[in-house]
């Protein structure tokens, strides 16, 4: 409901966890809207288990703009869940998402990598689309025979076409994606950033008194993990 950069804020309870001292303020304050959209993308929406006694079946996963925010927690997450993961990014970025523990990694601005096609020309069981909107036949080629594809920006004509796709019985699913927090899945999160198995990768910290270069850099859309602003 806005209100992100006041200097104070109320917030619910339940929803609140305590940072443990391990872990930095901007770590902390760079995992929550992020880190649970990611996690819960691949946890609910793709029926991961981050439980290292729980057996995954494995599954070929697709993480686009794998290095925003979302996209660099989706990689961390998806890794600790077993699955053999493909990014796409810029090429100034590519080092950083595989030292991440993507097993491939897609220059988006090649012909390849606009193609989403895997180098080892596997087909993904699942697309988590964490870049602009893209049309559904861009995905539809990639996509096992039974895919899904999770998208976090979902518009109209992504409803249309999944649903023209059900009246021709396929089963190739999309899914649209909406975050809803909870407690316990950000404590979660907290303990994965205590113990080092998830890290936030920090683009830049701007002082609240130049919140609006920090603005003006998210809005340019070329990022490299989480802006921060601190209050000082």
């Amino acid at each position: 409901h806005g209100g992100g950069l006041a200097e104070y804020a109320v917030a619910k309870a339940n929803l609140t966890v305590e940072r443990p001292p391990e872990v930095s303020a901007a770590e902390g304050a760079g995992v929550v809207i992020a880190g649970l959209t990611a996690l819960q993308a691949l946890t609910k929406a793709c029926g991961l288990k981050l439980d290292a006694s729980t057996y995954n079946v494995p599954l070929n996963i697709l993480i686009t703009a794998a290095s925003g925010g979302v996209g660099l927690y989706a990689v961390q997450l998806a890794k600790l869940a077993k699955a053999h993961v493909t990014a796409t990014c810029g090429s100034r970025n590519l080092g950083l998402v595989k030292s991440l523990g993507a097993d491939e990694v897609l220059d988006y601005t090649t012909p390849e990598g606009a193609a989403l096609k895997s180098p080892s020309g596997r087909k993904y069981d699942v697309v988590l689309h964490c870049g602009p909107t893209t049309p559904w036949h861009t995905f539809e080629q990639v996509l096992t025979e039974t895919g899904t594809l999770i998208e976090l920006t979902p518009g109209v004509a992504h409803y249309v076409s999944a649903w023209f796709k059900k009246l021709m019985r396929s089963k190739k699913e999309f899914v649209p994606f909406l975050m809803v927090p909870t407690r316990e899945e950000l404590e979660l999160l907290m303990g994965l950033l205590k113990e080092g198995k998830v890290k936030t990768v920090v683009d830049s910290t701007y002082p609240r008194a130049m919140a609006h270069e920090a603005w003006a850099r998210s809005m340019g859309g070329h990022a490299t993990g989480k802006i921060i602003v601190i209050h000082n």
